[in-house]
């Protein structure tokens, strides 16, 4: 059985049609466990509110099967919420509010870092001194062959150079989209294409895999030996909400099985493609 953590923020995405659980490292942890086939044991630590909507993700999570062992209750501040509104192409804005229950996420038994398979981590939860300080000795708690998975997910203005740069010291894995991809040189000084400022940052912080998303345009695994690229797969876009979390997982499974470039490349388009083809 391989133990695979969601760490960082679990919230609820106020979307047009509804409310659904969110949050990347959260939505991360779901599909990772429900591709395994009851292969994997996952796991969010992140923290909640002791409110209603609090007690709606802990029954949401134990409908899904994922473990909430190291998720705790805050009694001071709310349970995270986003108001996410999508545009007519699919893709989602998002308004996250503040001072919430994840921005104080408390110290982490060591019980749940000695047994990490992958933990999959990203800037947004690193915006409060609380919870980055919580991240950090997480990470640098970790045995030393678990994969690291930095899903960078620039939000807002939520971000830094400092943030991300002390994530990618302790990173293995590195997921970034097109986007962000952009900002990332401008912030580092980095010029050249997507395959050159892949290969620089892949040197610079000794990377095992960079994961490049594209939307539309496909995507890109960068390893040193290889490179494995993808068109992806055309389909009618409901919403892009969580798509590339599920890609993620695709390729953290695919890594932890030792499976092909490729091969792992595919599965996870062909997941993306599914949650984009889904509402929610």
């Amino acid at each position: 059985m391989k133990h695979v953590i969601g760490l960082g923020e679990i919230l609820w995405d106020l979307l047009p049609d509804g409310k659904k659980l969110g949050g990347a490292p959260a939505n991360f942890a779901y599909h990772a466990h429900a591709i395994s086939s009851n292969k994997v044991e996952a796991y969010i630590a992140s923290a909640i509110g002791n409110d209603a909507l609090g007690r709606e993700i802990q029954a949401q999570l134990n409908d899904l099967g994922v473990n909430q062992d190291y998720l705790a209750i805050d009694e001071q501040h709310k349970t995270g919420t986003v108001t996410v509104t999508v545009d007519n192409q699919g893709q989602p804005d998002y308004c996250i509010d503040k001072n919430v229950a994840w921005d104080f996420i408390p110290s982490i038994s060591k019980s749940l870092i000695n047994k990490a398979d992958a933990v999959c981590f990203g800037s947004l939860a690193q915006r409060s001194p609380v919870s980055v300080q919580t991240i950090l000795n997480f990470l640098d708690g970790l045995p030393e062959n678990t994969l690291r998975i930095f899903d960078i997910n620039l939000r807002q203005q939520f971000y830094n150079v400092e943030v991300i740069d002390e994530s990618l010291k302790r990173a293995n894995v590195f997921k970034i989209n097109d986007e962000e991809l952009q900002i990332i040189a401008q912030l580092f000084k980095l010029s050249g294409d997507e395959n050159t400022l892949l290969a620089k940052l892949s040197e610079q912080y000794q990377l095992k895999l960079c994961i490049l998303t594209k939307g539309d345009k496909g995507s890109v695994l960068y390893t040193v030996e290889q490179t494995s690229i993808h068109q992806g797969f055309k389909v009618v876009v409901k919403d892009t909400v969580g798509a590339g979390d599920a890609f993620t997982a695709a390729v953290v499974i695919g890594l932890l099985n030792d499976f092909e470039l490729d091969y792992m490349h595919d599965c996870a388009n062909r997941l993306a493609a599914f949650v984009c083809a889904s509402f929610g």
